[in-house]
């Protein structure tokens, strides 16, 4: 064992001109603590179908099955943006797909499928993404006396390695049929264990913060790839190359120390202040948990919308005529997204000696935008109009014919990411901006804006720094000044989002020669509007308006 991993590390390290893709990575790599194949029975995480029984088809607005059915937890393993990215990932580092679908089709690891990794096993139980049978069995990897349930420290003990952070799929199944949820006056035909586990912000983490698990971050802040046939040496993400920290972000915000009063703008009759994942992404509403169920105020809605409304609608495209998937619930949770996406910001206008003064402010508890970076960005247009209404400027114009930004013009809050050299002496590609995320190891750039309370230093420890921006300590916002264009009467600013730019999206089909995902995914988004951007706020300034003649009033 070791002679071939002192050969495979050699490789690694070799010129440039003998460098070959996909690096000869191991499943080993890509191992994480947690639960893993064989330590769960394949039959265990039944189908969403049998949950539906009970949970569904009695009221679509409220119930868990059908806002669960319409949101990408549900659709995860259907999603073929997933499959595309996974291709060309799988195409620069062998194996690596194995440690995506933990988090997008968990359910294969009881099945066993995530042993291979392209997905190619997957089975109709495996697609059903991040399942109800796969959420309400999860365990606190942390035991916390007087606080878990007595039934968890067995089953810890019983693992080869127990997670100590919450991040990249490190979950914890129980090995027996034990359904979890945090309330404690349910009656249910099945053994049901209360879990406060469920309500915390830290069982969303476990997906919702990844590092890339074969780097490690040096005493200068840089990443280097790890020795080959080997775990990673921590599972602390922090120490790994960010490929998502909303997690992160979230717990380092103001939201986690104690909740912010936003006055009812997320998380539904729970009232003003919201602070965990589950307040914004699970909204309090009144209904039924199930058909025969007491009548609740405070049920948290199974809908988990984010900013997915681009990926449903290639998804609702991709599944037509599937009877196994429900288009009205994808309709329904699009929906749900987009009023999401709209809620997230707002555009703030005024005047100050001649200039406009442009605020996005951001009203997440995470960066905007946040999650899987590729791909991801936001921009604000702005449309300067005389008295007639005739355009005299615009900043950041979206050519919806050709697709494209005319990013030169405005503040694109995005993050992207590079190869150092030592990453480009082992994979023989160019330093520098890279859309090879698989093999990133260093940010270009980070201009997404901050959640309230952020912080530089506790950002930058735990890998989501600004990079090419300055925000300021505290700072939930960006402001950008622009003159005047002589005659201007009206400033139409829109703040828009986008998912699936036209140059990723021929990335990842161009760049993939291993399957059908690239052109799959390509036609799809031809389809479902060329990606095109999703307005999230607007704001209009008629400049005779006093009451904007300076600052913000």
């Amino acid at each position: 064992m070791r002679l071939r991993a002192w050969m495979l590390l050699t490789l690694l390290h070799a010129v440039p001109a003998l460098a070959q893709l996909p690096l000869p990575l191991t499943q080993q790599d890509f191992r994480v603590p947690g639960t893993q194949v064989g330590n769960v029975a394949p039959t265990l995480l039944q189908s969403a179908n049998v949950c539906k029984a009970c949970h569904g088809g009695y009221d679509a607005q409220a119930e868990p099955w059908a806002t669960w059915a319409g949101s990408l937890m549900a659709l995860g393993g259907r999603d073929p943006l997933f499959y595309a990215q996974m291709a060309t990932a799988n195409q620069d580092v062998s194996n690596v797909g194995s440690y995506c679908l933990r988090c997008h089709v968990p359910v294969s690891v009881a099945s066993g499928h995530v042993q291979q990794p392209t997905g190619s096993t997957l089975d109709a139980r495996d697609k059903e993404g991040v399942s109800c049978h796969f959420c309400h069995q999860m365990v606190d990897p942390i035991f916390r006396p007087g606080i878990s349930p007595a039934e968890d420290a067995a089953i810890l003990s019983g693992l080869a390695s127990v997670p100590q952070h919450y991040a990249n799929a490190m979950f914890v199944l129980d090995p027996q049929d034990r359904r979890r949820g945090p309330r404690v006056d349910v009656d249910a035909p099945h053994q049901v264990i209360v879990s406060p586990f469920h309500r915390e912000s830290r069982m969303c983490g476990t997906c919702h913060d990844v590092g890339n698990v074969a780097t490690t971050r040096q005493p200068d802040g840089s990443y280097r790839y790890n020795a080959l046939d080997t775990p990673a040496p921590s599972g602390d993400p922090w120490t790994q190359f960010p490929l998502e920290r909303t997690y992160t972000e979230w717990k380092l915000s103001a939201f986690a120390a104690g909740g912010v009063d936003l006055g009812g703008r997320f998380g539904g009759a729970r009232g003003p202040v919201v602070a965990s994942c589950q307040d914004c992404h699970m909204p309090t509403q009144t209904g039924n948990a199930c058909s025969w169920g007491v009548l609740r105020n405070d049920l948290p809605s199974h809908e988990f919308a984010g900013a997915a409304v681009p990926s449903l609608d290639l998804i609702a495209a991709h599944t037509a005529g599937d009877p196994s998937v429900d288009q009205g619930a994808i309709a329904a949770g699009r929906a749900r997204a987009l009023s999401m996406l709209q809620r997230a910001a707002d555009v703030e206008l005024g005047l100050d000696a001649g200039e406009l003064v442009a605020r996005v402010v951001n009203h997440s508890g995470h960066k905007l935008p946040t999650g899987h970076i590729e791909g991801r960005r936001v921009w604000l247009n702005l449309r300067f109009l005389d008295a007639t209404g005739a355009l005299l400027a615009e900043h950041g114009g979206y050519d919806f014919d050709t697709a494209t930004l005319d990013e030169a013009s405005t503040v694109v809050y995005e993050m992207l990411v590079g190869l150092s050299s030592s990453a480009a002496g082992v994979t023989g590609l160019p330093a520098g901006q890279t859309s090879h995320m698989a093999l990133a190891d260093s940010i270009v750039k980070d201009t997404r804006i901050p959640p309230r309370g952020y912080a530089n230093a506790s950002f930058e420890a735990g890998g989501a720094p600004a990079v090419g921006i300055a925000y300021a300590d505290g700072q939930y916002w960006h402001e950008r000044r622009t003159p005047l264009p002589g005659g201007s009467d009206r400033i139409v600013a829109t703040l828009y989002y986008q998912s699936l730019p036209r140059g990723y999206i021929e990335h990842l089909r161009d760049g993939n020669t291993s399957d059908h995902w690239g052109n799959t995914l390509h036609s799809l988004w031809q389809q479902t509007g060329r990606g095109a951007p999703i307005q999230m706020a607007r704001t209009v300034l008629a400049l005779g308006d006093r009451l904007h003649a300076d600052g913000f009033e």
